[in-house]
């Protein structure tokens, strides 16, 4: 089976799909990808062989030249985790009324183009209730009318080997000929939870402390003077409760480099990293106390793997000369490698998805 992804980003379907082929001995191959960001498609590259397949690039662009859309070769699946920002809590919440939003129905256009037998996509947990259920009630019923029984629901990466608690929309869709099927984020970790980790390609991680180094580079600790901001519960126009030391990490965002404060990015002190968690100042001392020891944020290398992309992806990514800001902003932007292979595992194992 042949796999297109869109809106690769730095390729978290696609090492899904990878890894997926290797463990069931299905081959699926990806036949091409698009992607925009330059810095994301130098990630990219620098982590997946992609000789030989189709560098799609805009996909506005692509979808309007009927030339390069007959260029694709045949593929089965398709898939995407396309913009969000317009229907994140933390975005405007402006849906298909801002461009980023209209990103969808380029899918659609690849979709009724080709008709994949397989539909796979990815979106903010918010995606079920914006404009009070009219977005992805129009989402499903674009795909019902191209001719697909499809099926949603909210998965988080913690259940699925990653410690990070992250929701995120996944829509599945097949092609109506191939028949109904069940699809849930309960039948999916159920099936997930069945899995011997000695047969599987995938990292697993417990809290956290499997993933934090203990040194790392000075230039990811907390200035004295940025300190007390991050640790700050808030002023008069906002309020919040900023903690460190999370064993669950706080769901990655796209700008974590512009340090937001700690009740929105990850934050670690040397105490709780170098004891392996058994130490946590943040229960025992105030803030001003927390301002005077060391506490850094995530590496890049961090991110990844809470992501659950490879321990070298970072190296690989920083070796194509992508800056530790971009690596940020992609990590923040993927999509969450085992909660799609989870997906890929239940759909491939119950023959739902088959040659």
């Amino acid at each position: 089976m042949n796999h297109v992804e869109l809106f690769a980003g730095v390729g978290g379907f696609r090492r899904a799909v990878d890894l997926i082929s290797k463990d069931l001995g299905v081959p699926i191959h990806t036949v091409a990808y698009s992607e925009i960001e330059k810095k994301a498609i130098d990630t990219y590259n620098a982590n997946y062989n992609t000789i030989g397949e189709l560098a799609m690039g805009d996909i506005v662009t692509f979808v309007k030249d009927g030339q390069a859309m007959k260029s694709l070769p045949k593929y089965d699946i398709l898939s995407g985790g396309f913009p969000c920002q317009t229907f994140s809590m933390m975005g405007s919440q402006e849906g298909f009324d801002e461009a980023r939003g209209q990103m969808f129905f380029r899918i659609m256009d690849m979709i009724n183009e080709r008709h994949p037998r397989y539909v796979l996509l990815e979106n903010v947990k918010n995606l079920m209730n914006h404009d009070k259920g009219n977005t992805i009630s129009v989402i499903k019923k674009e795909l019902e009318a191209a001719g697909y029984i499809v099926k949603m629901d909210v998965f988080n990466s913690n259940d699925f080997g990653l410690p990070q608690k992250r929701n995120r929309t996944i829509i599945f869709a097949r092609r109506k000929e191939l028949g109904d099927f069940e699809f849930s984020s309960e039948l999916v970790k159920k099936e997930f939870d069945g899995i011997r980790r000695e047969e599987c390609s995938l990292l697993f991680y417990e809290s956290v402390i499997d993933i934090l180094e203990k040194q790392v580079d000075e230039k990811y600790y907390l200035s004295d003077k940025i300190k007390p901001t991050l640790l700050s519960d808030g002023s008069a126009g906002f309020k919040s409760k900023s903690e460190i030391d999370q064993i669950i990490a706080r769901p990655l965002t796209a700008t974590m480099h512009k340090m937001h404060r700690a009740c929105q990015d990850n934050y670690y002190s040397d105490q709780f990293i170098q004891s392996e968690g058994k130490n946590m100042p943040s229960k025992l001392m105030t803030k001003a106390q927390l301002a005077k020891i060391p506490i850094r944020k995530l590496t890049p290398k961090e991110a990844f793997m809470l992501q659950g992309f490879p321990i070298d992806f970072a190296t690989k990514a920083s070796r194509a000369k992508v800056a530790d800001g971009a690596m940020y902003k992609q990590a923040g932007n993927a999509v969450s490698v085992n909660t799609i292979y989870a997906v890929l595992y239940y759909l491939v194992n119950n023959k739902i998805i088959h040659q």
